[in-house]
């Protein structure tokens, strides 16, 4: 009896342990893997020759503007209104780009003449660098400016988030926060309903071949080159989503990412755009997420 009773104390515990994390956990044996900087695909060229709203993405960028966006909070634009960006693998103590070749050509230089400070920001972050091929380009708080080749009207910001590595400039030279933004929300699409997108409007997938009991993720290797584990967010941040379905899952290198009911979160390499549904159907596995974590829609 003594022995009964003691198995049925530890399973009461057990289960008990359970309840109290919500969701099961194996973390099982992926390798750490890295991101690679940038998306360096340009497609076919910047849409205009010219200086001006037509879109040549190397000119001057004259008087820079403080544009205020609901998305990223403040962010720093030319004077034609064009974003402009940083990118984290430059350095800004001391000035350096490192961003040439056909990284380049994706993200142009702003030349470092004929430019100055309006209101918001200060004159004295303005500075410039020399890049590898003898030019100067210009600096903002000690960061290497660029624009955005796949920017095609003013006010674009489609540059923001690239490879995790590039980010719209904030007044100071640091990165637009978005703070006021939501980092989670649902948005509706015309096929698939109300599906879960990030606060870069990315659309967030799961993956049937991962499990929610236990929580484990089953995409490693070659599978993280397409499909990014969603971050955590703040729970504060959040719009449509019951935040007691949210929660994280460590993954064996260390990464915490989002789950929602349990289900690992991903978005997709291969969305271009805010609200991009590519992924969805993709080898029949992958599934656009509803606010409860279910699979959206049917696969296309």
């Amino acid at each position: 009896m003594k022995k009964q009773r003691h198995v049925a104390l530890v399973g009461t515990a057990v289960a008990v342990a359970l309840l109290a994390t919500g969701c099961g956990s194996d973390s099982g044996g992926a390798p750490p893997q890295k991101i690679k900087p940038a998306d360096q695909a340009v497609g076919d060229g910047y849409g205009g020759g010219e200086d001006g709203a037509s879109g040549k993405k190397d000119a001057p960028a004259k008087t820079l503007k403080v544009k205020a966006s609901a998305k990223l909070g403040d962010i720093v634009t030319d004077s034609k209104g064009w974003t402009l960006y940083r990118f984290d693998d430059d350095t800004a103590s001391p000035s350096q780009s490192n961003c040439d070749g056909d990284c380049a050509k994706a993200w142009p230089a702003v030349p470092a003449e004929d430019a100055e400070a309006t209101k918001g920001i200060e004159k004295s972050q303005i500075g410039k660098v020399k890049r590898t091929d003898g030019s100067l380009q210009l600096t903002l708080g000690g960061w290497p400016v660029y624009r955005y080749a796949k920017d095609t009207k003013p006010g674009d910001v489609k540059g923001h988030g690239v490879g995790e590595t590039w980010n719209a400039l904030a007044p100071d030279g640091n990165k637009a926060s978005g703070a006021n933004a939501d980092q989670l929300k649902t948005v509706k699409n015309a096929e698939l309903g109300e599906i879960l997108a990030d606060g870069e409007g990315r659309t967030l997938y799961r993956f049937d071949k991962d499990s929610a009991w236990p929580m484990k993720s089953n995409c490693k290797g070659e599978c993280l080159k397409s499909w990014k584990p969603a971050k955590p967010v703040d729970k504060n941040k959040i719009s449509g989503v019951d935040p007691k379905l949210l929660t994280t899952y460590k993954r064996p290198d260390g990464v915490q990412q989002l789950t929602i009911d349990c289900w690992p979160l991903y978005w997709f390499t291969g969305d271009k755009e805010p609200g991009d549904i590519n992924g969805q159907g993709k080898d029949g596995d992958w599934h656009a997420v509803t606010d409860k974590g279910k699979r959206a829609g049917a696969a296309r």
